[in-house]
């Protein structure tokens, strides 16, 4: 039988007071991985409208060339 060993419930940053900008280039990659792909929920901790906000930004980032499509 499997050990369960209750989580740390991950709380939403944005909803916490800290903000997501396009222009914010090391904040911007906390929530992309190695290959340039945008983070779930599920790692990033974000509810479902700042997952929404953040995947905007990230697009917004890439299209500005601040971050790389694919490294």
């Amino acid at each position: 039988m499997k050990d369960f060993y209750p989580r740390k419930k991950k709380i939403c940053q944005m909803c916490a007071g800290k903000s997501v900008n396009y222009k914010d280039v090391p904040i911007i990659l906390k929530y992309v991985n190695d290959r340039g792909k945008i983070l779930p929920r599920r790692m990033t901790g974000a509810c479902s409208l700042h997952q929404r906000h953040i995947a905007r930004e990230v697009k917004r980032a890439r299209f500005m060339a601040f971050i790389a499509y694919v490294k």
